[in-house]
């Protein structure tokens, strides 16, 4: 089986060289930083181990909280002592975080971004005490500097871990720093077995079997792979399904291709049917609106036929109702003129009656005379008249007779007659002439001229008294 490896510098090759043949094993990592990225222990995880996960930084624990729940995974920083400490971060590079301020001086000395927390900080023993079962196969210590303070904080006497790998190199640099802290291995019996450029590896004395397995760096014949060359593997694995699917759906397309070339005759001939179709649909579309446009247009101008012919027909109707009122009065006016015509044919009688008499013809001098003379003598001459025919018994019962006829003329008649034979004392009255009304101006000449005599006949008779 090919061993995939996760960690940087090949250490989990070293160890599975070494450990591989233990079944789930127990390890601690303490600056675990990552739950896959250069990872040391993902390779044992993924094997069936479980181990104990130091991490300071609060949102890389979350992560492996994620992807290790079998682990003991701890937001806290490790030191020689139980407390707190301030944790100096690096956001732009990951995996430089430290607890040691000389590294965040240089760090900031570089043009690097420091962000300064303060962790909770324990003890590796204290740690050890509380979650530790049984063996420690590995203890992998890796803090940018601070890995002199995480060994003082262990009690090697009560918990033996097979193998120590501690990085052995200044952060960011290539100069080893392992003299300031190896002897605290050396003195508790563990044995260096092997330097890889990067890390120290410590063997307890009670396991040294392990030695040769750690005197050598990973190779070819541990059989194993980069996890990145895996990836890499794998996605060219993947490339080449996918192009041999692309092949497959390749030669699939071009059977389908042949099929629908030999289809694609008709399939133009039936488009271009399509395209005369919807051209027809689109010009009978066309003349659909200029038909319902035009129809439109008939429709206003039959609404404005319509209202004129209602402003017609209101008129139509006030003249007819003028022509109504015209032809009431005409025909009052008709009524009217017949009853006058009616009036004047009576009111002609009568006068031809006036003129047919003996009295009319008898006072004919005096009409004459009325004509001719001043006023003065005909009051004279008509009181000499009336004198003598009123002394006259026969003239007077003929003249009473005929006036018998005309109530309202006798009866003017004989007051005048009165009044001429015992006249009052002189005094003249103010001559007034009726006047004709102007309905009688449809009288005949005849009836006119006689209407007039008789007015005149009424101021002589008005001024003879």
């Amino acid at each position: 089986m090919t061993f995939l490896s996760y960690a940087q510098n090949f250490e989990d090759v070293l160890l599975w060289r070494a450990l591989g043949h233990i079944k789930n094993g127990f390890y601690i990592d303490v600056g675990a930083n990552d739950p896959v990225e250069h990872s040391v222990t993902k390779a044992f995880y993924d094997a069936g181990w479980w181990g104990i996960n130091v991490e300071p930084m609060p949102s890389y624990v979350q992560v492996f909280l994620r992807d290790r729940p079998r682990d003991v995974n701890l937001a806290i920083a490790a030191g020689a002592t139980d407390g707190s400490i301030t944790l100096y971060d690096t956001p732009a590079v990951n995996g430089w975080a430290s607890v040691d301020p000389d590294v965040a001086a240089a760090h900031r000395a570089q043009g690097t971004d420091v962000v300064e927390t303060t962790v909770a900080m324990r003890t590796l023993a204290s740690i050890c005490a509380e979650h530790a079962r049984g063996d420690i196969h590995f203890l992998k210590v890796d803090v940018e500097g601070w890995e002199g303070d995480v060994l003082r904080g262990m009690d090697f006497q009560r918990w033996r871990p097979w193998v120590v790998l501690v990085e052995a190199i200044r952060p960011n640099s290539q100069e080893s720093d392992h003299e300031d802290w190896e002897h605290l291995l050396t003195q508790h019996r563990y044995t260096f077995a092997y330097f890889d450029g990067l890390n120290r590896y410590y063997v307890a004395e009670e396991h040294p079997e392990l030695l040769p397995a750690l005197s050598v760096q990973a190779n070819v014949f541990d059989a194993f792979i980069s996890r990145h060359l895996h990836d890499a593997w794998q996605n060219c694995d993947s490339a080449l399904k996918a192009a041999q699917q692309a092949d497959a759906a390749r030669g699939t397309l071009e059977q389908r291709l042949e099929a629908l070339q030999s289809q694609i005759g008709p399939a133009l001939e039936a488009f271009e049917k399509l395209r005369q179709a919807d051209e027809r649909k689109l010009e009978a579309e066309r003349y659909s609106y200029h038909m319902e446009k035009s129809a439109n247009d008939a429709r206003q101008r039959m609404l404005e036929a319509v209202a004129e012919a209602d402003a017609l027909r209101a008129q139509l109707l006030e003249a007819q109702a003028e022509a109504a009122s015209a032809k009431e009065e005409c025909a009052q006016a008709q009524a009217e003129r017949q009853g006058a015509s009616v009036w004047g044919h009576s009111l002609e009688r009568q006068l031809i009656e006036i003129r047919s008499s003996w009295l009319w013809r008898g006072t004919a001098p005096l009409r004459f005379v009325a004509r001719l003379r001043p006023r003065a003598a005909l009051r004279g001459l008509v009181r000499k008249v009336a004198v003598k025919a009123a002394s006259n018994e026969r003239v007077r019962r003929i003249a009473l007779k005929a006036l018998a006829r005309f109530p309202a003329l006798e009866s003017k008649v004989k007051s005048r007659v009165s009044a001429v034979i015992n006249p009052p004392a002189p005094a003249l009255s103010t001559v007034r002439v009726a006047e004709v009304p102007p309905h009688l101006m449809n009288l005949s000449g005849t009836a006119r001229t006689v209407l007039a005599d008789l007015q005149r006949l009424r101021a002589a008779t008005t001024v003879a008294k």
